[in-house]
């Protein structure tokens, strides 16, 4: 049994290779029914997102398994095989547990805290669970990491600090106003990336929306978006006195708002705060409306010197991060070298002389004048019982364990003699020892 991740991500392969090797979520069930097709691959988890595509399996044999991977991507989406192996990476054993849970705990996103791929992890696990391409390993190793991305959301602060620049802007928002609810949000123009801070802002509470463009169509559009109003771009500044949080970036080469503008509207707001965010380059409001009172006013580089502050921070949350990580790492790593068949096998046998012994001494106190012969005749005859009764499938455990779903057999006499729990009492023991270098050959590394 070897765990082995395969993939690219925007670390490895430009976009234009990353969307050929997608994996539509309607086709999921498909995709995944075909990968286990293959002659060595007994498990299989696709994760298929934007910016990364990894194929989690349990093969049988770790080079053929990962020749499995290769072909069947390649098959799959018709690309020629041997350009395909320059943009993939390959992850086995201890290795592949410790890619998966720092990929769970966005430690190898894009942006190290974003929350999406833990739910896109998720997602992944789940899809391969209904479409019953998951066993006892996988479903174990993805449930694992599961736990260990919310370990690490909820013990660090890695998620805490904005790191994008729209995010920047409201975490600047909320500094201002003690509150967005109930807030008004004008936008001048009608880019990305002033919808994609409208609505981080919307999302925070700001419940009206006003839009602006010099094409008029656009702003419509925009507008019902977010259920709010469009008004015509001569028209704005009397617009303004309605808002509380101004977002422009209209690439004007020139400025469109002016500090008697904004001088005006704050003789009609009669001062209350106003917050302007001015995402454009050149900008599109004149920096000297920050000397008014009650007037807050970032540009971009603003935004980015938060960005870069927040981002400083999160490294230090990743930190932590990593250590939760290696810490899990070892954990998982320790039951998944138990499914072999020689350490089960010895649990076995263990577990058999210590009922054997308690069962014998608790007895042998019920016959007190027995000689010295007698008790070691006892003692061959309960240990030759014991030896016989698991014999045979101690024996058949051995045949099974060769089989491409061997480990299952394992997990099997595992799980029906409770040897898990007579393994944490024995961890728990004075003078246990794990046996790394046993547990390395188990895992694949």
């Amino acid at each position: 049994m070897h765990v082995i991740v395969a993939g690219l991500s925007h670390k490895t392969a430009p976009v234009e290779i990353r969307e050929k090797v997608t994996f539509p979520e309607q086709a999921l069930s498909d995709s995944l029914h075909a990968l286990i097709g293959y002659p060595y691959t007994n498990e299989a988890v696709i994760l298929s997102t934007c910016n990364r595509m990894e194929i989690y399996v349990v093969a049988s044999d770790p080079d053929n398994g990962r020749d499995n991977i290769i072909q069947f991507i390649s098959d799959y989406h018709q690309l020629n095989r041997n350009e395909l192996v320059n943009y993939l990476y390959f992850h086995e054993g201890t290795s592949a547990i410790h890619h998966l849970f720092r990929v769970s705990s966005s430690l190898d996103s894009m942006v190290i805290g974003e929350a999406q791929i833990l739910g896109q992890v998720k997602n992944a696990y789940n899809a391969a669970f209904e479409s019953d391409t998951t066993a006892t390993i996988l479903n174990r190793l993805f449930r694992h990491a599961l736990l260990v991305g919310k370990r690490v959301r909820t013990e660090t602060e890695i998620g805490e600090s904005a790191v994008s620049i729209s995010y920047a802007a409201v975490e600047l928002a909320k500094k201002v106003f003690e509150t967005l609810s109930g807030r008004t949000v004008m936008l001048i123009g009608a880019g990305e990336m002033i919808e994609l801070t409208a609505t981080h802002l919307v999302s925070n509470g700001v419940n009206k929306v006003i839009v602006t463009n010099r094409t008029f169509e656009r702003a419509e559009a925009l507008a019902q978006k977010f259920n709010g109003m469009a008004v015509r771009f001569n028209d704005f500044i009397d617009h303004m006195v309605h808002a509380d949080i101004i977002i422009s970036s209209t690439g004007a080469p020139h400025q469109v708002v002016s500090k008697s503008q904004v001088t005006h509207v704050m003789h009609k707001r009669r001062n209350r705060p106003i917050f302007f965010i001015d995402i454009a380059v050149p900008r599109d409001i004149d920096p000297d409306v920050a000397n008014l009172y009650n007037v807050f006013a970032y540009d971009i580089d603003d935004l980015d010197s938060v960005v870069q502050t927040n981002l400083e921070e999160r490294k230090k949350a990743a930190e932590i991060a990593e250590e939760i990580v290696e810490n899990e790492v070892y954990s998982f790593s320790s039951w998944l070298s138990c499914l072999e068949i020689t350490p089960t096998i010895a649990s076995l046998k263990r577990r058999a002389e210590q009922i054997r012994k308690q069962e014998l001494e608790k007895h042998l106190r019920k016959l007190p004048n027995l000689t010295e012969s007698e008790m070691n005749t006892l003692n061959s005859l309960t240990n030759a019982i014991i030896n016989k009764i698991l014999h045979k499938p101690i024996i058949k455990a051995k045949e099974c364990v060769n089989r491409k779903d061997g480990y299952l057999y394992v997990e099997s006499l595992r799980v029906l003699f409770g040897l898990e729990d007579d393994d944490r009492q024995a961890e728990d023991a004075p003078g246990f020892v794990t046996n790394p270098e046993l547990k390395s050959k188990l895992i694949g590394d």
